[in-house]
């Protein structure tokens, strides 16, 4: 078991209609409780493998010495720019890579890194992408606002790429259902995806807010006046598809376990079941190995005072896990 070290001094999903004015606010989640987590001393090597607003990626810069090095790893580059900016006053030497984290072995290794001694996953989407700005600038995220249908985290787009307006429009109508439910776990999944093929037959869907209104038409009155938009889990499930993020975060978190040295820590923060299930069995998986110690058998939650402050940490969870 690692013992505390000597810190510096210094120190569902989210839902894209919480913030429904279109201003972003990014707060970073689950703070405090990363930092004293992840224990991290002056002259580690850390890896924020979702640098989003760079908020958490500031706190842990704060962490380090000189002799320190933080290395972010983002694929919107936009977010790139928005962590320099964040980080040029901080003390370790800093890297920032444009690239999905599940090369994150081959981009460390670039780097002449071998070991790290923490590394952070934040499973959430940043207020920047929620909170695109101008109508038709975004990237399809919220089905609040008529944008184009994306998707993608990546703002490089080719003939080649998958977004979400080729899965609505060229998908046979059983493999957009079969999404819908294992990746959205949405329970009208079959009617919502007969209804996509039947409006496309009339017209391509574009953008999300005319797939949102074809979600909001294929389901039963009830479901429209539940707790939660009804587009959310369809929303959840293609961008899930779009990004193949449940491949991406097995391999980059087994790409990070490769990395990280004896004692040290990785930390996640997932915000829906189905990543939480998969990050719990790889946890529970290495600790039955005799490889790491689950440092929370439980995983932590918001606190009542964050959730006052930012309602988009609702349903997060954080687990950590320590390598022997």
């Amino acid at each position: 078991m690692r013992t505390r070290r000597s810190q510096s001094s210094s120190d569902p999903v989210p839902s894209p209609f919480d913030n429904p004015r279109g201003e972003s606010r990014h707060q970073p989640v689950l703070l405090h409780e990363i930092v004293e987590s992840l224990s991290i001393a002056p002259d580690d090597i850390v890896v924020d493998a979702t640098l989003g607003g760079a908020g958490h990626a500031k706190s842990l810069a704060d962490r380090l010495g000189k002799k320190g090095m933080l290395i972010g790893f983002d694929l919107d580059p936009e977010a790139i720019v928005r962590a320099r900016r964040m980080l040029s006053t901080v003390k370790p030497k800093i890297h920032l890579v444009e690239a999905n984290f599940r090369h994150l072995q081959t981009e460390l290794a670039k780097l002449g890194v071998k070991n790290v001694r923490a590394v952070l996953f934040d499973l959430g989407w940043s207020a920047y992408q929620l909170d695109s700005g101008l109508p038709g600038q975004g990237r399809g995220f919220s089905f609040l606002r008529d944008e184009p249908l994306l998707m993608t985290y990546g703002t490089r787009l080719d003939p080649d790429t998958l977004t979400a307006q080729k899965i609505v429009n060229e998908w046979r109508e059983e493999s957009i259902a079969d999404v819908l439910w294992g990746w959205g776990e949405e329970r009208y999944s079959r009617r919502i995806a007969r209804a996509i093929v039947a409006e496309r037959q009339r017209k391509p869907i574009t953008s999300s807010l005319q797939l949102a209104e074809i979600i909001a038409k294929a389901v039963p009155n009830a479901y429209r006046r539940g707790r939660i938009n009804p587009a959310t889990r369809t929303f959840q499930a293609l961008r899930i598809a779009v990004n193949d993020e449940l491949g991406a975060l097995s391999e980059g978190l087994k790409a990070a376990w490769q990395m990280l040295s004896p004692g040290g820590r990785i930390a996640v923060i997932s915000f829906h079941s189905i990543e939480d299930r998969l990050v719990k069995h790889m946890f529970a998986d290495w600790e039955k190995a005799n490889e790491g110690l689950r440092i929370y058998k439980k995983p932590l939650s918001p606190t009542k005072e964050e959730l006052d402050k930012n309602p988009r940490a609702r349903s997060a969870k954080l687990r950590v896990i320590e390598k022997s």
